[in-house]
């Protein structure tokens, strides 16, 4: 067998020391200055809450926005996914002041999202930018975008390795291009340091304790993984099914301020903002008491409104939410920890809806730490098994189909299916 000189390997680690860097450096900015406006949108929001009552009116500047400037963008998430696939055009850079400011306005006015979509699709659309300067071919273009998802995500939640994953696993349900492994981990890495060196913190959640692994406690986790499977997969086909609803309405911006209304009603008949924007403080409030199942119940029927009628932002910590309640509500009758089925949810519900078992399992590992790894490990692999071929990426393709019984359908697109 021939050997590739070792050169190669050398020209191909500097230059994308070089080029991932690159992508760090900008997708850690512009993650440093989201994460510092939504924490300001957020405050602000907080301590007016009459701005509340005018999501229907911020509802149809995001959609006039994307109805006048993003036609070719509004797909967001998907976009991306959709240029690995079959690279096409570059993806147009006012992607970036598009979905960064409707998702400031989603969570300034009420809105019920989250950060995560935001901060990726900055990172792929700043990443994309490279490749008419660096003059790269579509081979090299597709591992430049993988790498701007990774710097994004990774960037955004102060989690490199999980971020480097999810940006190999998340476009090909079942496989991974380790060919982009490198640039995935670099530009990961180096995002996530830009980010913390502007000054920009993350949550700090508790670090699980060990648990004895028992034949018990191990169908406990299975259990409880089955359930967080089909939460994710019903959250998927809500969003899904509310925004095939509101795509009946002709006219693009008038279907975010239908939506505004609902969502304002709703916070106001609720009597409380615990439902809507991040939610942070609840997500760690679930690691300490058994909550009520009506948390998770009423932040997945919130947050496929806001997102499903048009809003802008990411379902990613909304997914924390509503797992890390689920699993907070379990423990009422789950004989396992409080905190330790919370932190199973909080990254079991992800993997299922996102199909990222491997980066959903690592992430837990960078925020609960080590010792409950085997039940994290556990949550997200029966929940990606569980939640079928269906997500809240419409452009994954299936790589590899979870079951054989479903062999056919590899190659297919979520959306299609």
């Amino acid at each position: 067998m021939r050997a590739v000189p070792t050169t190669a390997y050398v020209l191909f680690l500097l230059r994308w020391v070089v080029i991932s860097t690159l992508i760090g450096g900008l997708a850690g900015t512009a993650s440093a200055i989201f994460l510092v406006s939504l924490d300001w949108v957020t405050h602000w929001r907080e301590t007016h809450l009459v701005l509340i009552a005018l999501l229907p009116v911020a509802g149809f500047f995001i959609g006039l926005a994307y109805h006048l400037f993003g036609n070719q963008v509004v797909r967001g998430n998907n976009l991306i996914l959709d240029e690995i696939h079959a690279p096409r055009q570059l993806i147009p850079l006012r992607l970036v002041p598009l979905v960064l400011g409707g998702t400031l306005l989603t969570h300034l006015f009420g809105g019920s999202a989250g950060r995560e979509g935001t901060a990726v699709q900055m990172g792929g659309a700043l990443a994309d930018q490279l490749t008419r300067l660096l003059k790269l071919r579509p081979r090299d273009r597709r591992l430049l975008l993988i790498a701007g998802i990774s710097a994004g995500f990774a960037s955004v939640f102060g989690t490199p390795l999980a971020g480097a994953v999810f940006g190999l696993e998340v476009f090909l349900l079942g496989s991974m291009r380790y060919d982009a492994l490198l640039p995935s981990f670099l530009a990961a890495v180096s995002a996530d340091f830009v980010t913390r060196a502007w000054g920009v913190g993350h949550t700090h959640y508790p670090q699980l304790a060990s648990l004895p692994i028992t034949p018990l406690t191990i169908l406990y986790a299975l259990i409880a993984g089955v359930l967080f499977g089909l939460v994710a997969r019903s959250f998927a086909a809500l969003v899904h099914r509310i925004s095939q609803l509101f795509g009946r309405i002709a006219y693009a911006p008038l279907r975010p301020v239908l939506g505004g209304v609902l969502v304002a009603a709703s916070v106001w008949a609720l009597g409380t903002t615990r439902y809507i924007g991040l939610g942070v403080p609840v997500i760690v409030e679930a690691f300490h008491l058994s909550l009520s199942p009506a948390d998770f119940a009423l932040k997945l029927l919130l947050t496929a409104l806001t997102l499903g009628c048009g809003f802008k932002g990411g379902e990613v910590t909304p997914l924390f939410f509503i797992g890390a309640t689920l699993g907070s509500a379990l423990a009422g009758v789950v004989p396992l920890p409080v905190a330790l089925l919370a932190g199973m949810g909080f990254v079991g519900v992800f993997a299922g809806a996102a199909n990222t078992p491997i980066a959903c399992t690592l992430m837990g590992l960078e925020l609960f730490g080590v010792q409950a790894g085997v039940y994290l490990a556990l949550a997200c692999v029966v929940a990606y098994l569980f939640s079928g071929h269906t997500g809240i990426y419409s452009a994954q393709q299936i790589g590899q189909a979870k079951h054989l019984r479903f062999g056919r359908q590899q190659g297919s697109r979520l959306g299609d299916l």
